[in-house]
């Protein structure tokens, strides 16, 4: 993807749909030249508004589709604005599971413009079954309660912190935004079932003993639509450490009004012991809370609760920092 990027929001029902676009204004702001929003989107980046002819004329090479809705797909409403960021001259890049080499219209304008569609959710290379062969290095792994709970933040958060301590670390992304961030990684959920974990051993490879790699987690054990996928990546980060993400104002499963939040020990439990399958030594770090909705009191006992519950520590990584899980590496 190259930068500049004018970042498409389409007309998302809600903030979280843009997660995707927030992801990259919040890690990579120098690359964004602006926001485009159709009639009904709920979503605001706070960048400026801006049109495909303002974007063409100010150099914009890239044309980002920031959005992560359920089912990866390509609404038909967001076409014409694609195709006008093609006959524009922009690369289009998706993190959706629906390609747009697929979509008819838009491959053959991007064929004729010559320009490119990157689909980074799809792999270019193929896998291997896993093996759960011990590998040299450290492993780190984000687990969640919920999906978007914020395990892709707190990964990058513990990356940039592990860095500036002058220790070795390297995110290791696996969904659409991480990559769309670092440039590199695999979208986990669009890696066919048998080689899930295979392909995080591929991603998070043999490394030098002091060396840890920050795997993004997916998903969660407890989510019935994604606890596959969760359980593959558990198993092929062979992880050392984990770290629970959690968002504590969610009464039910993301998308899903009948299913409930686990509890955070319990959470804890199931991932330590499917953990262990590849690698015995695992433990917890801590809980990484996102606690933008909590009054300030409210969060401040409930870090108290859940320490004294856990024995660990508690963080907000955008409130406190994540100095704290970082500690217990050293």
């Amino acid at each position: 993807m190259e930068p500049p990027y004018l970042l498409f929001l389409g007309d998302v029902p809600d903030q979280l749909a843009a997660k995707t676009a927030s992801g990259i204004v919040h890690w990579r702001p120098e690359r964004c030249f602006g926001q485009l929003r159709l009639p009904g989107c709920r979503a605001d980046l706070g960048l400026p508004d801006r049109t495909v002819a303002e974007a063409r004329a100010a150099g914009v090479r890239t044309f980002v589709i920031g959005v992560a809705n359920s089912g990866g797909i390509l609404a038909e409403s967001w076409t014409e604005s694609i195709l006008e960021a093609i006959a524009a001259g922009m690369d289009v890049a998706s993190g959706l599971h629906m390609k747009l080499a697929d979509m008819p219209r838009i491959a053959e304008a991007a064929r004729a413009r010559g320009v490119r569609l990157l689909d980074v959710r799809h792999p270019d290379r193929r896998f291997a079954t896993g093996t759960g062969r011990r590998r040299s290095g450290r492993r780190l792994l984000t687990v969640g309660t919920d999906c978007s709970c914020g395990k892709m933040y707190t990964a990058l958060a513990i990356e940039r912190e592990m860095k500036r301590r002058g220790m070795k670390a390297t995110f290791r992304a696996t969904g659409q935004t991480g990559i769309m961030i670092a440039g590199e990684g695999v979208a986990i959920d669009a890696v066919v079932a048998d080689f899930i974990s295979g392909a995080v051993e591929w991603l998070a490879p043999d490394n030098e003993p002091d060396h840890w790699d920050v795997i993004e987690g997916q998903g969660s054990l407890f989510h019935p639509a994604f606890a596959g996928v969760s359980l593959g990546l558990l198993h092929g980060a062979q992880p050392d450490a984990l770290v629970l993400c959690h968002e504590p104002t969610r009464r039910h499963m993301r998308g899903l009004p009948h299913q409930p939040l686990p509890d955070v020990e319990e959470c804890m439990e199931l991932n330590l012991r499917t953990a262990r399958l590849t690698n015995r030594e695992a433990r917890f770090l801590g809980v990484s809370l996102n606690s933008s909705g909590l009054s300030e009191g409210e969060r401040d006992r409930l870090f108290a609760e859940l320490g004294e519950r856990t024995g660990l520590p508690v963080v907000d990584p955008f409130v406190t920092g994540v100095g704290a899980l970082v500690d217990r590496l050293a």
